[in-house]
């Protein structure tokens, strides 16, 4: 078995739009953003046209649900077809080594295939490739629908490997001006700048596979996380995309019985990215309720009980200052209604993350409350936004730290369901790629 066998990566055939399409049409952001704002996606639609797109693969999840939802699937994957068979797309077998400008910095990352024999999502998985938070079982089946008759997959999956030294990247920085430009060009809607260049040389493609299996050399791996062993270690953490990358796996799952074990939906196209790269910024993912009951501060103070306080605040500026306070024994997030803006503060918490905390409370008061919606949503301004509008409640959470954030999952296991995410919306990954997941 090759190294790049046991740690999971194989070099991909990845499939980019020929010359003369409009890049600028083509890549659009991550399906799982915007869902509670149906206007962005609106504008994505006047701004593509019937140009080629990746739009026209992918379901937009603010439509997941939409009444006409089985015949917008079956849309894009007829343009899966027509993109095929018209020769929009040309195949180009290596790694594709990515930068996009986030702010003022630009964000390193690697295209390449994982295999999904080596990923468990479920809970108290010890997998090489594992999920950084509960995946919501009953969110797969119709993300499945969309990819178990797709012929391509476009992926928007972040996956994080912990590398403080830099070692998996250095030779691709080092030849980065020699490599064969990919693409390069302005994302839309204010996103930045994509530029990709193609990592085909084996030598190249080498020292990548050995830096990343470096990384959990037994030695090595249970002095950096103080662990009394290195039997099962953790390489890849999902950091975005992991209902995408659990999708990816289920539907595997049901073919596997089926198909030679070479199949091409065995692998997940995904941009592997440093936890230390200094673009990266773990934003919280904040929660807004909608139609909340008449009962619901009082069942949130039955909840807590004397572990909770709530203080008034004057605005949104003043609630983020209280929110940033929290401490090793109390917890503090933001609660934001039509009329007001509440600090709530827990003492003493029994779980070790605000969004946990408060996650635990909402499970149970939405099972109790069928007629109350939840989304999660990113951006400050956004939670803010929604929280303000009559029948709406918002929570404004802290962000998580980074420095330990490996040996969290590995001691502790999958973070609580959406409790964190990678930069702000506007920032997320784009689809640019395409690999084909059928023969």
């Amino acid at each position: 078995m090759s190294t790049a066998e046991k740690i999971g990566v194989r070099v991909p055939e990845v499939l980019l739009p020929v010359q003369g399409i409009d890049l600028h049409k083509w890549a659009v952001i991550a399906c799982d953003q915007f869902t509670s704002q149906p206007e962005y996606w609106e504008q994505v639609a006047e701004t593509v046209g019937d140009a080629p797109s990746t739009f026209h693969l992918i379901l937009p999840e603010v439509w997941l649900h939409a009444p006409d939802v089985k015949d917008r699937i079956r849309k894009s994957q007829q343009a899966m077809q027509d993109y095929l068979e018209k020769g929009i797309l040309e195949p180009h077998k290596g790694f594709v080594f990515v930068e996009r400008q986030v702010d003022d910095k630009f964000q390193s990352g690697l295209v390449v295939a994982l295999d999904l024999e080596c990923y468990d999502y479920h809970k108290g998985s010890q997998s090489l490739i594992r999920a950084t938070e509960g995946t919501i079982l009953d969110r797969l089946p119709p993300r499945m629908e969309v990819r178990r008759d797709a012929l391509l997959e476009s992926p928007h999956i972040l996956v994080l490997y912990d590398d403080p030294e830099g070692v998996v990247l250095s030779e691709v920085l080092a030849q980065k001006q020699e490599l064969p430009l990919a693409y390069d060009f302005d994302l839309m809607a204010g996103s930045g700048h994509l530029t990709g260049r193609f990592v085909k040389d084996p030598v190249l493609i080498d020292s990548v596979i050995e830096g990343l299996a470096s990384l959990i050399e037994p030695a090595a791996y249970m002095k950096k996380y103080d662990l009394p062993n290195a039997d099962a270690p953790l390489l890849f953490a999902i950091g975005d995309g992991n209902h995408s990358l659990a999708t990816a796996k289920a539907i595997w799952e049901e073919l596997k019985p089926h198909v030679s074990p070479d199949h091409p939906s065995r692998y997940a196209l995904v941009e592997l990215v440093n936890l230390h790269d200094p673009s990266l910024k773990f934003e919280p993912i904040h929660r807004v309720l909608f139609n909340p009951g008449e009962d619901f501060i009082t069942t949130l103070k039955l909840f807590f009980a004397e572990k909770l306080k709530l203080h008034a605040i004057a605005d949104m500026p003043a609630l983020i200052a209280e929110v940033a306070k929290s401490s090793s024994t109390t917890q503090r997030f933001g609660m934001i209604q039509p009329d007001s803006y509440t600090l709530v503060e827990l003492d003493h918490p029994i779980h070790n993350l605000p969004a946990g905390s408060l996650q635990q409370f909402l499970d149970l008061y939405l099972q109790s409350h069928p007629d109350t919606k939840i989304d999660y949503v990113h951006g400050d301004e956004t939670v803010a936004e929604l929280g303000r509008k009559p029948g709406n409640t918002g929570f404004f959470l802290p962000p998580i730290g980074k420095n330990s954030f490996f040996r969290s999952v590995i001691i502790d296991g999958t973070l609580p369901r959406k409790t964190f995410s990678i930069n702000h919306a506007k920032d997320k990954r784009f689809y640019m790629e395409c690999r084909r997941i059928k023969p």
